[in-house]
């Protein structure tokens, strides 16, 4: 793997002003693919909030919430999260993200997931990561196919997208540690 020209880390109170500006530039083109937000999600003290609670999350072995950081500057130019925590018998979560559209193309986020993923299968011991893609977003589900992610099939009338229900790709890695 070439090295990385991003990282990620947990997001913290002082990334507020730049979350809500990374989202409010992005608004069109996240909402093609993603359930619409309310307006508040746009503010900064909204972000503040998400940011405060996403600490809370992480705690209860929740939800884990990071942001992705180029390295030239820091700045912050996506996000992404482990989402619905199943301890017990499932051992798994769900993967979601998000990058900046003039980010795009350029490998950061193919990256970003490797590094959340070892992260999951190495510090939280996950057996299982879930990907759920619309089939209209295949730059999204090659992201997930290079970090290793496998297709599993379709989830019919999954989501509820800009008023319409929307299929979706389902894709999932196993924690290589624990296959076979």
């Amino acid at each position: 793997m070439s090295e990385q020209r991003i990282y990620v880390r947990f997001p913290e109170e002082a990334d507020a002003a730049e979350l809500a500006e990374m989202n409010k530039r992005n608004r069109t083109f996240f909402e093609q693919f993603s359930p619409s937000t309310p307006e508040a999600f746009y503010t900064e003290e909204h972000q503040l909030q998400l940011v405060i609670k996403s600490k809370t999350d992480r705690m209860e072995d929740r939800r884990y919430s990071f942001v992705i950081c180029h390295k030239d500057d820091d700045r912050i130019i996506g996000s992404i999260t482990l989402s619905f925590v199943a301890r017990g018998p499932l051992q798994s979560c769900m993967i979601g993200y998000s990058l900046d559209q003039a980010n795009n193309g350029k490998g950061y986020m193919t990256d970003a997931v490797k590094l959340v993923v070892k992260y999951a299968f190495e510090e939280l011991k996950f057996h299982r990561i879930v990907g759920e893609v619309s089939p209209n977003n295949p730059g999204s589900i090659r992201v997930l196919e290079k970090a290793g992610f496998h297709k599993e099939g379709i989830a019919r009338s999954n989501l509820l997208v800009n008023g319409k229900w929307e299929d979706h790709q389902v894709l999932a890695i196993i924690n290589p540690a624990e296959e076979g």
